[in-house]
């Protein structure tokens, strides 16, 4: 009998209805035919959870509060498709409901539960019954009649699942295109899924192993539909963070809904995720930036996808597009020149580091390529202006994020027909500070580059590498292998001891009354010595946001951004 859950009992509730969704992902797949037949709402749904699921292992949350934000933050970012930005919606109304809940108990819960159809249901345009949205709100409602008297948390979820059970079987009749496929809604199947392996926690029951378990139970008829009932070809995906935390999206609801169906805005403090399905998806990205700077987008024709389904194919998808980036790889190096890309835009972006967590982050931020390089392993010109020639734009900015790379990126001005922008960082802190602030919409390179530049006296860098050798620099007295750490390029400290050394940066950073703290961890660090990394600074910053993230470099432990 469980009356209480917990932040750690949510954790693992959430990671169990991911691995029962991710093991019949396929299931659900063979059910998708509303809004559009194309197949992919498991998978959608699978890759939206696991996106939380991503998150939540990286820490261990000590209140309920705590998990289910991290959750809703992480469903927001990582939504994909129209159920999974339902089910965001779903889990961040869960989150609003359980704010400053160290735990909760059914009564809070299930009304919580409410409080997440509630976001659902006002974000999207048109809601449409025989969906998830039917479903989670029975299932909601049920659960909060059942709190009322029950304060077994597994009695209450139990009653809220047979009550979405009994929901999903009408959805068949309820909505016509079920009804003309035969199947239930697959959203609604999906989210029932997550419920019963989130109960399957509460009472102890093993996880499932992550493998897909095929069903031939209920697959829809592909067959009795046409591409010709695809109204708006393309699946449109995209977030924007927000210029001002609380701008009203009204107008632009009113657009999107004019120029597409399928409409679902998601939003917090910080960012909005739009979901949309359209025939012109470039002005709906052109017209989301007049809100805040596009951080990413996903487009798919479902069309194609279609009819890859009906023949019995797998849909292609932009997941696809790494694999065949990758094959052609070969191909371009073995070109003794490289090709000079035509220009496609006003603007691109190149930026320069080492880890594959930051370059990573530089093309989350809109960078549209990225060159190795850093302390120990600058890279010549030469490289630099290969991958200035690559981008498929009239002016380049280029990120060196090290002062000794700065005059090799400005020799390629000279070298290639672009129109080469150096914006002068010194650390990868300010070029991810300098992308953040960038207006893909700007009027001119001139003040495109200003806000740019202008954005990085916004950052102070903090760097904590090793010594290579005894010496004596600024007045301290360094011993080989002893930790060194650097604030702007100057020495800060040295230690025997990193823990130490990232004690006494945490403390400057309190010092500086920083309000964002992001850690960015070198190979050498194990995750779990960067959370913890991560809990002295936030301890030392209570007001501040603490981020810790995957930097992957070389040569840094920790490469520290305070702004």
């Amino acid at each position: 009998m469980n009356e209480q859950i917990t932040g750690a009992l949510f954790k693992r509730m959430i990671l169990h209805g991911a691995a029962v969704i991710t093991a019949q992902k396929q299931a659900i797949n063979d059910l998708n035919v509303f809004p559009v037949p194309d197949g992919d709402t498991g998978t959608n749904m699978s890759m939206t959870i696991g996106a939380a699921v991503t998150e939540l292992k990286k820490t261990e949350p000590s209140t309920l509060d705590q998990a289910v934000s991290i959750t809703a933050s992480a469903l927001l970012r990582g939504a994909r498709g129209n159920s999974g930005v339902i089910l965001s919606l779903l889990f961040r109304g869960l989150s609003k409901g359980l704010k400053g809940c160290k735990t909760a108990d059914s009564a809070a819960f299930s009304a919580a539960m409410q409080e997440g159809v509630s976001s659902a249901y006002k974000a999207v345009m048109k809601p449409a019954e025989g969906t998830v949205l039917t479903v989670s709100r029975l299932a909601a409602k049920r659960a909060a009649e059942i709190a009322a008297d029950e304060k077994d948390l597994e009695q209450v979820l139990e009653a809220a699942i047979q009550e979405g059970h009994n929901a999903l079987a009408q959805t068949i009749d309820m909505n016509p295109v079920l009804k003309k496929a035969g199947v239930v809604d697959a959203g609604g199947k999906g989210y029932l899924l997550i419920l019963e392996g989130m109960l399957a926690e509460l009472r102890g029951e093993p996880m499932p192993e992550t493998t897909e378990e095929e069903s031939q139970k209920a697959k829809a008829d592909f067959d009795v539909f046409s591409t010709e009932e695809i109204t708006f070809a393309f699946d449109t995906v995209f977030i924007v963070r927000k210029n001002d935390p609380n701008v009203n999206l009204e107008p632009f609801r009113a657009y999107l809904s004019s120029i597409g169906d399928s409409l679902v805005i998601g939003e917090d403090d910080e960012a909005f995720k739009v979901h949309v399905h359209t025939n012109t998806p470039g002005n709906a990205l052109t017209e989301g930036q007049k809100y805040g700077t596009l951080e990413l987008a996903k487009i798919e024709n479902m069309q194609t996808q279609y009819e890859d389904v009906a023949a019995g194919k797998k849909a292609q998808s932009v997941d696809d597009l790494e694999m065949e980036e990758a094959a052609m790889e070969p191909a371009r190096d073995t070109k003794e020149n490289h090709v000079v890309a035509a220009p496609e835009k006003k603007y691109g972006f190149l930026s320069v580091c080492a880890g594959e967590g930051l370059a990573a982050i530089f093309q989350d931020l809109g960078v549209d390529g990225v060159v190795s390089g850093g302390q120990t392993m600058n890279p010549s010109t030469e490289s630099i202006l290969k991958g200035i020639d690559q981008v498929p734009a009239e002016t380049v900015f280029v990120l060196p994020n090290n002062g000794n790379i700065i005059m090799a990126a400005q020799q390629c001005a000279a070298l290639t027909e672009k129109n080469v922008v150096v914006i002068p960082s010194k650390t990868v802190p300010q070029g991810i500070t300098a992308m953040m602030n960038v207006d893909f919409e700007a009027p001119d390179a001139e003040s495109l580059t200003a806000s740019m530049t202008e954005a990085l006296s916004g950052v102070t860098t903090a760097q904590i590498t090793y010594a290579a050798r005894d010496s004596d620099f600024d007045g301290f007295d360094i011993k080989e292998g002893d930790y060194l750490a650097l604030e702007e390029g100057k020495l800060f400290g040295t230690d025997g001891s990193l823990h130490t050394l990232l004690e006494k940066l945490a403390a400057n950073a309190a010092h500086r009354g920083a309000s964002f703290v992001s850690l960015y961890f070198g190979e050498d660090v194990k995750e779990e010595d960067a959370q913890a990394a991560g809990k002295l600074f936030e301890n030392a910053c209570p007001g501040a946001e603490v981020m810790v993230l995957s930097g992957g470099q070389p040569v840094y432990y920790y490469i520290i951004s305070m702004e």
